[in-house]
């Protein structure tokens, strides 16, 4: 896509959201406050309360000026939606077609919430067992000095690195085996416990010692902790109980969205047309990156794998924005 093309369509992804909103504000009931009046145009109590909502949980002294800059914003938007009419920016082909993107996402998500909505709230017994379970993220739970090293590299290339990363005995010779390798990496410091490790990672992690590191793999890049320091720091039953619920409670969201979305696939009847008809559901072979397109999963993203947060997939890897991210510090 030429890149004088990419404002346009982020434009028209703003505008887009305006021309929903406006939508919405078009139907108002006659019981609807008017908060302000921009040219002929009302935006209501409703819209900023809508909005409101989304930005999470408020103390009441900050409610006032929120709602105040949010009707501020509401306001520019209109400007911009107003000026965006006149100039029939509406009838733009990126323009619609970044609309109908929008659209598609937001029902494809009230959707996936709707359904998330019958998962069962965990047990008590379901929360000891996972407890139970899981004595890495627990019991056993340690908290991690670690370094850790983004490094762009293929599946082949990270499998021949192998050996002289089992080999390593501290980040200093992960750089130096990366540099004879002659691949580009960057590393931070930083500290966590292991229920702020990625899934995939935790068990293993709680395996090793001082100076040893762990890969976690991904079809662009790898993630490399490596463990300066470490120490026990165990959470009790009643400590984790919150986190284990919100955790499981999200995992089940989760799975009752999948399993609906296999069963309206194995329904449907979807056919592959010109070049995608003949390697349909085939993987690239070429390390080609995965095209991202939003899938329903209702209200229940987030990156880290562990209790308090949602679930990862076991399978999850490192996507190319967390190996840029890990090359800001090239070595």
């Amino acid at each position: 896509m030429p890149t004088t093309v990419r404002p346009v369509l982020r434009a028209g992804l703003v505008l887009g959201c305006a021309l929903v909103m406006a939508a919405c504000g078009s139907k108002r009931e006659g019981a609807t406050q008017v908060a302000a009046k921009v040219n002929k145009e009302e935006i209501s109590v409703h819209q900023i309360n809508f909005l409101m909502q989304r930005q999470g949980t408020l103390k009441p002294e900050q409610v006032e000026t929120a709602s105040r800059k949010t009707l501020d914003a509401l306001i520019d938007q209109e400007l911009a939606l107003q000026a965006a009419n006149e100039q029939r920016l509406d009838r733009d082909p990126r323009v619609v077609q970044a609309i109908e993107a929008s659209r598609r996402d937001i029902l494809a998500r009230a959707y996936a919430e709707r359904l998330a909505e019958s998962a069962a709230v965990p047990t008590e017994k379901d929360v000891a067992d996972y407890y139970n379970a899981h004595p890495e993220l627990f019991a056993q739970r340690r908290v991690y000095s670690l370094v850790e090293t983004a490094v762009e590299a293929t599946p082949a290339q990270q499998q021949a690195l192998k050996p002289q990363l089992d080999a390593a005995k501290n980040a200093d010779d992960v750089a130096a085996a990366l540099r004879v390798a002659g691949l580009r990496f960057g590393t931070r410091q930083l500290t966590q416990g292991a229920d702020a490790l990625p899934m995939q990672a935790a068990a293993p992690m709680a395996a090793l010692k001082e100076g040893q590191s762990h890969v976690i793999a991904g079809p662009l890049g790898a993630r490399i902790l490596t463990i300066v320091s470490v120490k026990s720091a165990p959470l009790a039953a009643p400590e984790a109980k919150n986190a284990i619920q919100q955790y499981l409670l999200v995992d089940r969201k989760r799975q009752v969205v999948e399993q609906q979305l296999k069963q309206l696939r194995a329904v449907a009847r979807i056919e592959y047309q010109g070049k995608f008809a003949q390697a349909a559901g085939a993987a690239p072979a070429d390390g080609t990156p995965p095209v991202v397109v939003t899938t329903p999963t209702a209200d229940v993203s987030a990156t880290s794998a562990t209790p308090g947060a949602a679930p990862a997939a076991s399978g999850s890897t490192l996507d190319a924005s967390s190996v840029n991210k890990g090359l800001s510090n090239l070595k």
